[in-house]
């Protein structure tokens, strides 16, 4: 199973990546994740030497609430999917942000020799993002921070919803519901 989950900041893409990754047995690509270990310095589960240059690079745009420019993170998407552990799939989280990297994502499996099963959008309203994001206490969880992130996504995410959507690849769950019941309808979706 390859599933890309899409949603904006505090949507619950982190909780349901978590759980399908369970669900399905597979690596959970985190890039927040990722970046935020790289970053405030809890990375001793990172065995990916080459990926902490380009984690570093992005630390001045994240500090900022800005996203990381498409090449940096198209680069570390192609460093990852190239490690023996997502062979058999994955759930890749935080990736692809905007329609461009959607794209470079399809060009990239298509040169792995793999294919996305679905991308899935956890649909919330701007409100929920604001309130849930601000609930977390993660170290980039900050107001200012928080309402950035909120108008970036509505301004350069919703266009790789039209993408997905129009590849016939898109799967758009209420993600204002308790975490139990995304699941449930994202597994009797995905059949």
């Amino acid at each position: 199973m390859r599933l890309v989950i899409l949603g904006g900041s505090g949507s619950g893409k982190s909780t349901q990546a978590q759980r399908l990754s369970k669900v399905f047995n597979v690596p959970l690509i985190s890039t927040g994740e990722t970046l935020r270990a790289a970053i405030y310095g809890n990375n001793q589960n990172n065995n990916y030497g080459e990926l902490n240059d380009l984690v570093l690079e992005a630390k001045p745009y994240l500090e900022q609430g800005e996203f990381v420019p498409d090449e940096m993170m198209i680069e570390f998407i192609k460093v990852r999917l190239k490690q023996p552990d997502v062979n058999e799939g994955w759930i890749l989280e935080g990736y692809p942000r905007t329609a461009f990297q959607a794209e470079e994502l399809d060009f990239l499996l298509e040169e792995l020799g793999q294919n996305l099963n679905w991308a899935i959008y956890l649909q919330v309203s701007a409100a929920v993002m604001v309130s849930r994001s601000l609930g977390r206490l993660l170290p980039d969880d900050q107001p200012e921070i928080v309402q950035r992130r909120v108008e970036l996504f509505y301004d350069r995410t919703i266009p790789i919803l039209e993408y997905y959507d129009h590849r016939r690849h898109l799967l758009t769950i209420n993600g204002d519901r308790s975490p139990e019941q995304v699941e449930q309808e994202i597994l009797t979706l995905l059949g």
